[in-house]
């Protein structure tokens, strides 16, 4: 098969012949029609993710596309089958999976990470019976790999673990992925959403998508002032959707008391472990959650609120690559940040019966 990979960290990304992947007993090898290109695979890439050890390395972790064998020990699919799935794969059979949190799995596999990725025209998922889920007939490849990371992190980010509530204000700090995705999904729930980053197009694209105010962070001293007073006393949700220890201490700062405080970006492990303002938090009983990934379990609820018209994912697609463009697309992704999300297609550019150009979008 024709893959992305790379042989050290930091090594160049080329496209390439490998072999094809085997069927796992409890998996299933499925042909990639899209992959969603995330920074996470940049910093895979960069060595700071300690799943990766074996190389050559393919990354992609955002995908979708159709089953083409299936392991003896799977029960519930079969070839033929339209599918994606969460970034990361519980095992089905801990307690943890058991009581519904496969995303903190101690026994979890992550394609792109710790086995081969999605940015090649196969890729082997392990746990296919607890993590597949089918996609609905009319829901594109490319809309489908769109979910696969950054879209369902940040629905469970603000609704299963901020609990946000309608007429409640949300600040979302970080306007690429995950932070526009908030925005969408805030929206959609009744939130008032301040966005706040330190690019003018990406506020741009979050005012575009419902949210009420924009904020340019370049002093990250005065921001929490603004957010107060904009809201009336502060927000009672935040989002730290890009990782860093300013932005967290922003993030707290702006919260009412009872607020709560959501991290979905990872902070740099050179900064250590950032400061928490603890006796503000104990004395106003603040929250502070982490949020990592979804259960496949909750993706209907996704479904729904795309089923409704209240979350349109085609607005978040900032174009499409093909599999030689990719390379060089993942390589620079820090220089080369554009608001929205770029799809990888490693088959004949990933285009089939259910996946249709939208209006105004071109093929990369």
């Amino acid at each position: 098969m024709r893959a992305l990979a790379y042989d050290a960290f930091k090594a160049p990304i080329r496209v390439r012949e490998l072999p094809d992947p085997s069927v796992p007993a409890d998996g299933v090898v499925i042909q990639v029609a899209a992959s969603g290109l995330c920074l996470s695979d940049w910093h895979g890439w960069q060595g700071h993710d300690p799943d990766i050890g074996k190389f050559p390395h393919v990354p992609g972790h955002e995908l979708a596309g159709t089953i083409e064998a299936v392991g003896e020990d799977v029960r519930c699919w079969e070839a033929g089958d339209r599918v994606t799935l969460p970034f990361v794969c519980g095992c089905g059979s801990c307690s943890l999976c058991a009581a519904g949190n496969p995303q903190v799995c101690p026994s979890q596999f992550q394609p792109g990470f710790s086995g081969w990725g999605a940015f090649a025209e196969r890729v082997a998922i392990r746990y296919a019976d607890y993590n597949l889920v089918a996609l609905p007939d009319d829901m594109s490849f490319e809309t489908a790999a769109l979910l696969g990371c950054r879209v369902v992190t940040a629905y469970r980010a603000i609704r299963q673990q901020g609990r946000v509530a309608p007429g409640e204000w949300l600040a979302i700090f970080g306007c690429g992925g995950v932070g526009l995705s908030a925005v969408m999904f805030g929206k959609a729930l009744g939130a008032q959403i301040v966005a706040v980053d330190i690019n003018p197009k990406a506020l741009a694209r979050a005012t575009e998508l419902g949210a009420e105010h924009a904020i340019r962070s370049i002093e990250q001293a005065k921001v929490a002032a603004q957010i107060r007073e904009l809201s009336g006393g502060g927000v009672q949700l935040s989002l730290d959707a890009l990782g860093s220890p300013a932005i967290l201490k922003t993030a707290i700062a702006c919260l009412a008391p009872r607020g709560r405080h959501v991290q979905v970006g990872l902070l740099p492990q050179a900064c250590g472990q950032a400061p928490l303002p603890m006796s503000r938090i104990i004395a106003e009983e603040l929250e502070i959650l982490g949020s990592h990934g979804i259960a496949a379990a909750a993706y209907p609820e996704v479904f729904a609120l795309i089923a409704a018209g209240k979350i349109d994912l085609n607005r978040l697609l900032a174009g499409r690559l093909s599999l030689d463009d990719a390379a060089q697309a993942l390589m620079r992704m820090p220089e080369k940040r554009t608001p929205g999300i770029h799809v990888v297609c490693p088959m004949d550019g990933g285009f089939n019966a259910h996946d249709k150009l939208e209006p105004g979008v071109q093929r990369v």
